[in-house]
């Protein structure tokens, strides 16, 4: 009995081990070129690990003009936009986890219409709104446009995060003399911080990897560009700098590395808690 089930599992975690090598090599191979010198990046005779490690492709990016601004500017926008969400979907999702109301049912329809809908679609449509509205070359539409992109998603998780929690604790602490919003706030509120930690960090990569509206919306003036962006700028019409495009991007992906490596149990914990039906 134990041998077949071992017997069975092999080929599972072989399957599990080439995905995993699918999915982490590419971030394997960023890492590797940002290393290695320029002489080497094209060589013919690839190597796993360069000979010679260098740190002048990190230089060249921290280095470039405006990389301190471009990243302020993402920081800025995308936690805002996450903030934004955060609030506006929190009262939305507890109006359709813990009240009956007519129109809900065509309300969470259209919340998962939204969410399915292809975010590229709307580009021409934001871009013409943000030309007459003379919204253009601006961070706000930016960060509009943003937390319009993450609503739907943290409407739908928190629902699933709020209907995991009995109401009878509300309930409860009603009947002890708190109002609704004390219950909510005291009782409701730490039991969702797994919760709220998952969705923001999905929000926040969702934002932060954002480039085609942000490529298309700032145009004139450039000092409002985000890092997406400024990662294009290392290609020119004489080629492409992949040493400094992939330490770019290396420095560009730790944000959001790091702040999953000091969320991961709570996200983790959270993933599961909001996958109920509610």
């Amino acid at each position: 009995m134990t041998r077949s089930r071992l017997a069975r599992r092999v080929p599972l975690n072989l399957a599990a081990l080439a995905v995993l090598v699918v999915s982490v090599f590419p971030v394997y191979w960023m890492v590797v070129t940002a290393f290695t010198p320029t002489a080497d990046i094209q060589s013919e005779t690839p190597t796993f690990w360069p000979a010679h490690p260098t740190v002048e492709h990190f230089v060249t990016a921290v280095g470039a003009d405006g990389f301190g601004m471009f990243w302020r500017n993402s920081v800025v926008v995308t936690v805002s936009a996450v903030l934004l969400s955060l609030v506006v979907a929190l009262l939305a999702a507890f109006a359709v986890a813990r009240m009956r109301w007519r129109g809900r049912r065509a309300f969470i329809l259209m919340v998962f219409i939204a969410q399915m809908a292809p975010w590229e679609a709307l580009l021409i449509s934001m871009f013409v709104i943000a030309r007459d509205t003379g919204m253009l070359d601006r961070l706000s539409m930016l960060t509009l446009l943003y937390f319009m992109a993450t609503l739907p998603f943290t409407i739908v998780t928190l629902r699933g995060f709020l209907a995991a929690i009995p109401p009878e604790l509300e309930e409860a602490a009603m009947m002890d003399g708190a109002s609704r919003t004390v219950a909510f706030r005291r009782v409701v509120l730490p039991l969702l911080a797994p919760g709220l930690m998952s969705t923001s960090l999905f929000g926040f990569i969702t934002a932060w990897n954002e480039f085609a509206f942000a490529n298309a919306l700032i145009i004139k003036n450039q000092d409002d560009r985000t890092l997406p962006v400024w990662l294009s700028s290392f290609s020119n019409i004489f080629g492409t700098d992949w040493g400094a495009t992939m330490a770019a991007a290396g420095l560009f992906m730790l944000p959001v590395l790091l702040i999953f490596l000091v969320l991961q149990r709570r996200v983790t914990s959270g993933m599961i808690a909001g996958a109920v039906k509610g």
